[in-house]
């Protein structure tokens, strides 16, 4: 069984075909949270003239480029080469965890493969990656939040979004009540974890809404942690209990089990 808390050895593999260079270290730098990188490699033609930009960023961040010609017009031969060595990576039994970097739907198979022996999947891409590949991985990171959430910002900005506005705050809550796929996504964990009373601990939650998709992340609507995202939307109950060892567990209730 999979503990997806545990400290994970992580192999990157990078598709430079179809991934940006400025995300990189962006990149790194998240899945750094998740345990310890012992394997970074990215693949392609370097040859390529669309290339020519990745060499700074793959010295200053230690990535090792692996050289694949393209052979055949139209077709990324580094595709296989990747594939090939992912699976020499996880027979070597050094790592329980690999990244992906890839908004490529052909590397739905591998992501698959990788998760019946066992191990864990993250995939980062854009926004357009195909929905199979998403839901292939255990978690599935969007390279346009991970660029956003480090970019430097000067002390003009981050003075200025100190604090929002109460009719900025309400325009984002009325945004957040009119997806409806997240507030089903949102009850339907509750629901499930639901209580006599109605409470679900968001612990729980939480968990089971990774499993059901991959790409969801608090921080896609605006927010650091699930308890903010659903405390913002206000159509939750929060209670917020302390334990014996000093900890506080969020539980929430649906508000319309309380009318």
């Amino acid at each position: 069984m999979i503990d997806i808390n545990s400290e994970k050895k992580i192999a990157v593999l990078i598709d430079a075909e179809n991934a940006q260079f400025t995300v990189l270290d962006s990149v790194l730098k998240e899945l750094s949270k998740h345990g310890h990188i012992l394997a970074k490699k990215a693949y392609g033609d370097w040859s390529s003239e669309h290339l020519k930009n990745w060499k700074q960023p793959l010295n200053e961040l230690a990535i090792n480029p692996i050289q694949q010609f393209s052979y055949t017009q139209g077709k990324n031969s580094s595709d296989a080469a990747m594939i090939i060595d992912a699976m020499d990576l996880l027979y070597s039994n050094k790592f329980d965890a690999f990244a992906i970097i890839s908004s490529d739907s052909d590397f739905t198979k591998l992501a698959s493969r990788l998760k019946e022996s066992e191990v864990y999947v993250f995939g980062v891409g854009e926004k357009k990656t195909p929905v199979a590949f998403r839901n292939a991985c255990d978690d599935f990171m969007y390279t346009e939040i991970l660029k956003d959430r480090y970019a430097i910002k000067d002390e003009t900005t981050l003075n200025s979004a100190e604090k929002p506005k109460q009719p900025e705050l309400r325009s984002k809550r009325n945004k957040l009540r009119q997806d409806t796929k997240l507030l089903n996504i949102l009850r339907g964990a509750a629901n499930e974890y639901q209580d006599e009373d109605g409470w679900s601990f968001l612990g729980h939650c939480g968990s089971l809404i990774k499993r059901q998709y991959p790409d969801f992340d608090s921080k896609n609507y605006g927010f650091n942690t699930l308890s903010q995202l659903v405390e913002a939307i206000e159509l939750f109950d929060i209670d917020r209990r302390a334990t014996g060892t000093g900890a506080v567990h969020v539980y929430i209730k649906d508000q319309r089990k309380s009318a």
